[in-house]
Formats: structure tokens, C-alpha cells, sequence
């Protein structure tokens, strides 16, 4: 494989394959975050075993998004605090999707990745994971519209010349 992807550029990337649950989780806010109940996409059977776009927002059946995960409630805890830190390490504003792996054989939760920009359709995540948390579709929102304003006011205090 290392050989086949060298024959297409200098420079690749080789990762460590895991057997792993994959979580998410939503974040709202500017200066002060906040993390919804985190979600999961449960594999159904061996159809949904790699999660493409078709199995994500298909309707196949094979893979179902579940809100909340079916984590203990310190495992809850940690995901939306580590949401929160990763979401204020990039200076983040107005919301984001924070997904994990949380690894079959040690239990260790890894960050993934950071969604700056998640699906806010019906079929999307992160809607469901704040339906769960108490904001439905119009309050989330809501929500984001005022905090765009609130981020707008705050950079409109910037000096933008020289």
C-alpha cells in the first residue's frame, strides 16, 4: 500500500488502522461553549461496516445514528469536555462537530477531527445530538444566528487598517 500511494506523491500519510466506536459531538458558543449529549453511528450489521456518505445519509439500514451514545455518564462527561477544549484550541466560534474514536480494545478516547462547518440538514448529526440535549432545529438556530451577530460585534471592534 506504502508503495502504491509513493507512486502518486512524495509525501503520505500512514495511520494505524483501529477497531473502534466512532462518537461525536456538537458545540455551540464563542466565548463560552457548550457541548451537546454525544452521538454515535452504530454499525447494524457488516453492510454499514465502513461508513461512506450512503451509509451516513442514505436511510440504508445498516447503520443507525444514536443519540445519546451509549457511554456512562464519565465517559459522557469527558467527550463534551474534550469537545469544548478542542473546539477553544482553534479559537472557535458559533458551533462545530467534534468527532472521536473510541477504541474496542483500551477504552481510550482519540480526537479525530474537528467539522467547522457540520451538516445542519434533517439527516445531519448534529441537529439530533442538540434535539437530545433540549434545543430543537429552530432554537439551534436561533441560537446560531445570535451568536454570529455577537461574534460580528465583537471582530466590528477590531482596527481592520493600518
Amino acid at each position: 500500500a506504502v508503495e502504491l500511494a509513493a507512486r502518486y506523491d512524495r509525501k503520505i500519510i500512514v495511520e494505524e488502522g483501529l477497531d473502534a466506536r466512532e462518537i461525536e459531538c456538537g458545540v455551540i458558543g464563542n466565548e463560552e461553549p457548550e457541548a451537546s449529549l454525544p452521538g454515535e453511528y452504530v454499525v447494524l450489521d457488516q453492510q454499514g461496516a465502513f461508513l461512506d456518505y450512503e451509509e451516513k445519509y442514505g436511510n440504508t439500514g445498516h447503520v443507525e445514528f444514536v443519540v445519546p451514545a451509549a457511554l456512562n455518564k464519565s465517559l459522557i462527561a469527558r467527550v463534551q469536555r474534550m469537545a469544548v477544549q478542542a473546539f477553544q484550541s482553534i479559537d472557535g466560534s458559533g458551533f462545530a462537530r467534534v468527532d472521536f474514536f473510541l477504541r474496542r480494545d483500551t477504552g481510550e478516547l482519540l480526537l479525530n477531527e474537528l467539522n467547522t462547518c457540520p451538516g445542519l440538514t434533517d439527516l445531519s448529526g448534529f441537529p439530533k445530538m442538540w434535539a437530545a440535549t433540549g434545543l430543537d432545529f429552530t432554537q439551534l438556530l436561533t441560537r446560531l444566528i445570535a451568536l454570529a451577530f455577537e461574534r460580528h460585534r465583537d471582530k466590528s471592534r477590531n482596527e481592520t487598517s493600518i
